[in-house]
């Protein structure tokens, strides 16, 4: 790993952690509506699999040092068992599976490629840790954990266009820092 790889590594990580300055809107679920998803996605179209998830997962680190860098000021080792532990340690996974797709998807558009992987990396793969985090933190059951969640999907979904789109700005304004596409 050379030193741009770990300034893109650590600018990224910073995003993320940026992003949770924006208040967030708290559900009855104790999870909130919050920015930082869009960091995990921009993570992994901006920067691709490997580099992606190791930006969120330096992140999740400095959270689990007690660094107050989750939405509404969280950190510590408190928050793997809160009910949003599945979507933290869902990040990384999320971040690499976003960046995985985008390095993958033959489709000329990056728009359109990087709407896509974050759908499913930023999304689908997401969803899937925070349910089954939910639902072990909290005791439901999958369904109910599930029908918990499923208020949070149409922002989620605002926030894979957006991805998409700045992913797109970035790559018309300067191909070479769009990672995922080199």
């Amino acid at each position: 790993m050379n030193t741009k790889d770990i300034v893109y590594i650590s600018l990224f990580a910073a995003l993320v952690a940026v992003l949770g300055l924006i208040p967030a809107i708290m559900l009855p679920t104790g999870i909130p509506i919050t920015a930082q998803s869009l960091g995990v996605m921009l993570a992994g179209t901006i920067l691709g699999a490997k580099r992606g998830g190791l930006a969120v997962l330096l992140f999740i680190v400095l959270v689990a040092l007690g660094l107050p860098l989750l939405s509404g000021g969280r950190g510590g080792l408190g928050v793997f068992v809160s009910p949003t532990a599945g979507f933290v340690v869902g990040f990384p996974i999320a971040a690499f599976a976003t960046g995985y797709l985008m390095e993958r998807l033959p489709i000329e558009k990056i728009g359109i490629a990087a709407g896509i992987a974050a759908v499913i990396g930023g999304i689908f793969v997401l969803y899937i840790c925070g349910i089954v985090g939910f639902s072990i933190v909290m005791g439901k059951s999958i369904w109910v954990s599930t029908l918990a969640m499923s208020p949070y999907i149409p922002g989620d979904f605002l926030k894979a266009l957006v991805a998409g789109s700045l992913t797109q700005a970035i790559f018309a304004a300067r191909p070479q820092s769009v990672l995922s596409k080199q």
